[in-house]
């Protein structure tokens, strides 16, 4: 038998062993390697999810023509999981509340909040109730609403939970519990409050002023049925909020390259799809101090 050289047998093994990683390689799957190039954002569920899906489709397209890379909205159940993603590193980016954007950065040391609507800082929350009351609209507290049935919207939204019962608290000494004498009711979001208000199925609620507006001026909403009665102090609420990591994965700086993208949009069907048609503007944690004090008073934040 004709005996195999040093070099032959050296060389057969550098062939085999490059065979074997050309296999190994060829039996990931191919999602995993795709993974780690897709930024992935989500939006909390404050109005209906099926049109929140179809709207920000638009934002990933913008999103990924803007900034180089494959971008994907990712829907979430409720106010907790979008918090809960974030924590993870699911989602690196997320259109958070006040309070859900306090908790978020809260649980993920070195995320920032990078962007907001110019109608973020000066936000409130509208106290309606079904025109069946009697009540009118004025400027103090409606004490009458101790004797209505009441529904708040999410149990973690901002402008539907957290600061409607801080003003609560704040004018008449209760906790909604003690004010209303039963148990809180959760719509679950701000469009099904306005609903259930306008319907009667509750005699009133508190939602954010935005949803209200909008859904007056769609046709969605009868002004004279789901009636204002009172108009909170302003506060600083929603937000864009980045995951620290973005800088690791897409290279340095990528976070303030999405702040830059988001501050850009001008498209006006754009901004109608984040519900932000006069337009978005830089935003930073401090912004959202006040917030922090109310939640961690109210026990949302420890």
């Amino acid at each position: 038998m004709k005996q195999l050289s040093i070099s032959t047998l050296f060389s057969a093994a550098v062939l085999l062993s490059a065979g074997l990683l050309v296999a190994s390689c060829g039996d990931k799957p191919a999602a995993d390697g795709e993974a780690a190039g897709v930024l992935r954002f989500t939006a909390i569920p404050d109005n209906n999810s099926t049109e929140l899906e179809a709207k920000y489709k638009a934002v990933a397209d913008y999103l990924s023509d803007q900034l180089g890379v494959a971008v994907e909205y990712v829907p979430t159940a409720d106010y907790t999981a979008s918090v809960e993603m974030f924590r993870n590193g699911d989602i690196q980016l997320a259109w958070f509340g006040g309070l859900s954007g306090v908790q978020a950065r809260d649980a993920v040391k070195g995320s920032r909040a990078i962007a907001q609507g110019k109608v973020d800082p000066t936000f409130k929350s509208y106290f309606v109730a079904n025109a069946s009351t009697g009540l009118e609209r004025g400027k103090d507290f409606p004490l009458e609403f101790a004797k209505l049935s009441f529904t708040f919207g999410s149990a973690q939204s901002t402008s539907g939970r957290l600061m409607p019962e801080h003003y609560i608290q704040v004018n008449t000494g209760k906790s909604p519990q003690e004010f209303f004498g039963s148990e809180s009711s959760f719509s679950g979001s701000h469009d099904k409050t306005a609903a259930l208000v306008e319907a009667g199925t509750f005699q009133a609620g508190a939602l954010n002023y935005v949803t209200y507006d909008t859904m007056v001026k769609e046709g969605k909403l009868d002004p004279e049925k789901c009636k204002i009665i009172w108009v909170s102090p302003t506060y600083a609420d929603y937000n864009w909020t980045i995951h620290p990591s973005v800088n690791e994965t897409f290279g340095a700086g990528f976070a303030d390259k999405v702040q830059a993208a988001l501050v850009s949009v001008t498209d006006p069907a754009l901004l109608k799809a984040m519900s932000r048609e006069e337009g978005i503007i830089a935003a930073s944690n401090e912004d959202f101090d006040a917030i922090a004090v109310v939640a961690k008073a109210l026990g949302f934040l420890d």
